[in-house]
């Protein structure tokens, strides 16, 4: 599939960086003392292409969608409808998301990218809806490729609308019940990995139902009989949900628009690999936040050679690795620019002997 956005992602530029080193290395510290912060900070500063980086406006968007294998009870212990009374939970701000959000001063954006439920126009979500839920991928593809990519250019519309309003961070999350099971069956294809390594127990699969899940997805994968180097688009339409896509087509429009992209957990990266298959280039934008808990995600991101910010055990979604990481780049951002050097501050640098 070719990139049908505004603009292609480009090769991020190159130039600033000794520039960059130069300005963190001549910091009142010893050089790299700070570690990841400091790689953190060079990282936002080359993105922006500036020696003087800021965090503007900064958000998570939650987008949602159903699954229709969660109908079938076989591959996750919550109903289906869990999803919609979470989105409500969103809007009335009572979920984990909202509190941590709130906490580090970024705004939550929720998608409805496709739950099986009617919400009324008046609510403040974004009406992004495809369909109410994807098809059952046991009997075929969750989505043709037709919505696929329409669900695609939506999430890239929804980003470029919350860029043009100022935002130049974008935390990605998301709430789908069976969500894991999809995430699952893209890592596993994409990444050519057994899918005993990726299945992991989403909303508490344990025990016989963790074993249930597994069978049901590795029967699912064989009636497909995708390889892993089947179109990435066509992997993401047979397996993939509503929010997923939008996900990605949100991730590659916002690195097209020099965007800082905050990847949450598990179905999030499952997102991006989807995007970074599109288009490698993307990685260099985007900043991994946390390790999650969930089997699959240390796999994904060795595949990827992402080295996340934290490892909590987290592994609820939501876009909350996003809401407890963004405080890091806070403090990256303020070494960079706030920081003496040695020179204004009149320390004695390291000898040159």
């Amino acid at each position: 599939m070719t990139n049908k956005f505004q603009k292609p992602v480009e090769t991020i530029n190159t130039d600033l960086d000794s520039k960059i080193w130069d300005k963190l290395n001549l910091k009142t510290k010893p050089p790299g003392s700070l570690g990841k912060l400091e790689h953190l900070a060079y990282q936002i500063a080359r993105v922006q292409e500036t020696l003087s980086p800021s965090l503007q406006k900064p958000i998570v968007m939650v987008f949602a969608g159903d699954h229709g294998i969660a109908k079938s009870g076989l591959v996750n212990p919550y109903p289906q409808e869990v999803t919609y009374q979470m989105v409500m939970n969103f809007l009335n701000t009572g979920a984990a998301i909202n509190a941590m959000s709130t906490a580090v001063g970024m705004e939550v954006v929720v998608v409805d990218a496709g739950v099986n439920h009617i919400f009324e126009s008046k609510l403040p979500l974004v009406h992004a809806k495809m369909d109410y839920g994807t098809a059952d991928f046991r009997y075929g593809s969750a989505m043709d490729l037709e919505t696929c990519h329409k669900a695609m250019r939506k999430g890239a519309e929804i980003t470029a609308d919350a860029i043009g309003k100022g935002t130049n961070v974008i935390g990605f999350g998301e709430m789908g019940i069976s969500n894991t099971s999809s995430a699952s069956l893209i890592m596993s294809t994409l990444c050519n990995i057994p899918l005993s390594d990726c299945v992991g127990k989403g909303t508490g699969a344990t025990g016989d139902f963790l074993e249930q899940k597994l069978k049901t997805l590795q029967e699912v994968q064989k009636f497909h009989g995708l390889s892993h180097e089947a179109d990435v688009d066509k992997v993401l339409a047979i397996f993939g949900g509503f929010e997923i896509a939008q996900m990605v087509g949100g991730m590659l429009e916002a690195a097209s628009k020099r965007c800082l992209t905050l990847v949450d957990g598990f179905i999030s990266t499952a997102a991006f690999l989807v995007a970074y298959r599109l288009a490698p280039q993307i990685k260099d934008f985007a900043i991994f936040t946390h390790r999650s808990k969930e089997l699959g995600h240390t796999k994904a991101l060795e595949y990827l050679n992402a080295h996340p910010i934290l490892e909590l055990h987290m592994r609820l979604g939501e876009g909350t690795g996003c809401a407890a990481a963004y405080p890091l780049l806070q403090m990256s951002v303020a070494i960079l620019n706030e920081m003496a050097s040695f020179d204004s501050a009149g320390v004695t640098g390291k000898s040159k002997k």
